[in-house]
């Protein structure tokens, strides 16, 4: 495993819509693989890359450049049709350009004092936001709800998001998360639960967004720690699992639902809007708290996805689970794990798969298994 201290091989990365595909970004240009097999389906030199973000599985991708050449200026956003090889149209801002999030219908563009709000169809911008100042482009997006639900910084000394719907813009709540300034967050697959982590890193936290209040709080450790990436379980009603991960080079794994360790087989999440519920505590316990460690150098920035949660029943009265997860590394790989937890809530995990990255060209041949 390449030193923490060595130059990050990846500038960005990030997963599609569904965790199907994920794209790297580096100093020469961009590639989109196969999250599934390992593939590598497209790649591009076209110059320094800040930003990849596809859309779903289509064609079309946007990128923006590091500013080392004067056609990827990092104020300039690049829609770009990767079967006709050809730019499709180009934006361009006032100032650099942090993230950019897709959904089919919605392009949302992250700059360090707004956000904008665009019509995908008519390219027409639908809202301008007026934010905090935000350096690192902090938002989460939820492109698969039926809203759109996006949320973007509060505040600059404490950890706050305003939440709005992206689909007919407008703003819903703020949700007061942490004391300390808000480093990530990300909601789940139906936008309905947004989790969030502060710079200092030792609680991540879980809000119901149409009540703006904590449903759960889990402890990740003693000692303040970067926060670099929040995934939850893919399900579309109620998620089992937050995964995280962190500058110690560790990987977390929280199960949402106290049923996992017997405590509260049939509320499961739903449980913690109900006055009086045990929900809160029972997060905090360290029977719902589950750590891979040394998974990557430390200080290594990390972008994470839930593929998958299956429960296996059997005679017992709590199933097993097993979580598929991938990660994408700045050291330049990419790493499948699957993690199994028995109904006794012991732990285990296996490293299905790992390559690196820059080492992947389209003339290779698939060699990776399940």
């Amino acid at each position: 495993m390449a030193s923490g201290s060595a130059p990050p091989q990846i500038l960005c990365a990030s997963f599609n819509q569904d965790n199907s595909l994920f794209s790297v970004g580096t100093k020469d240009g961009f590639k989109i693989f196969d999250a599934r097999t390992g593939r590598l389906l497209y790649e591009n030199e076209i110059g320094g890359l800040n930003v990849v973000e596809m859309r779903y599985g289509t064609s079309l991708i946007a990128i923006v450049g590091t500013g080392e050449k004067p056609s990827l200026s990092p104020r300039r956003l690049c829609l770009l049709n990767t079967v006709k090889d050809a730019p499709k149209k180009d934006l361009n801002f006032r100032s650099t350009i942090l993230a950019v999030r897709f959904s089919m219908t919605r392009l949302i563009v992250v700059l360090q004092d707004k956000t904008f709000i665009y019509d995908l169809n008519s390219g027409h911008i639908l809202e301008e936001i007026d934010t905090v100042h935000n350096p690192k482009g902090l938002c989460a997006f939820a492109p698969n709800s039926e809203w759109c639900y996006l949320a973007i910084p509060a505040s600059t000394s404490k950890g706050s998001a305003l939440v709005y719907k992206a689909s007919k813009p407008e703003l819903i709540c703020q949700i007061d998360a942490h004391q300390s300034p808000l480093a990530t967050m990300a909601f789940s697959s139906n936008g309905m639960y947004l989790a969030t982590a502060s710079e200092k890193g030792t609680m991540v936290r879980v809000h119901i967004v149409a009540q703006a209040t904590k449903s759960h709080s889990f402890r990740r450790g003693a000692y303040p720690s970067a926060i670099y990436s929040l995934s939850f379980g893919p399900s579309i009603d109620l998620p089992d699992v937050l995964l995280a991960t962190s500058s110690s080079g560790s990987l977390h794994m929280f199960f949402l639902d106290a049923a996992r360790n017997g405590r509260n087989q049939t509320n499961k999440l739903l449980g913690s809007i109900i006055p009086g519920s045990k929900a809160i505590t029972d997060a905090l316990d360290p029977a719902n708290h589950h750590v891979i460690h040394s998974v990557s150098p430390a200080e290594t920035r990390s972008c994470l996805a839930v593929h998958s949660v299956e429960y296996s029943q059997n005679s017992s009265k709590f199933p097993a689970v097993r979580t598929v997860v991938y990660m994408v590394t700045h050291d330049g790989y990419f790493r499948k794990y699957t993690i199994s937890t028995t109904k006794s809530n012991e732990s285990s995990w296996v490293l299905e798969r790992e390559f690196s990255l820059p080492d992947s060209t389209l003339k290779q041949k698939e060699h990776h298994k399940d």
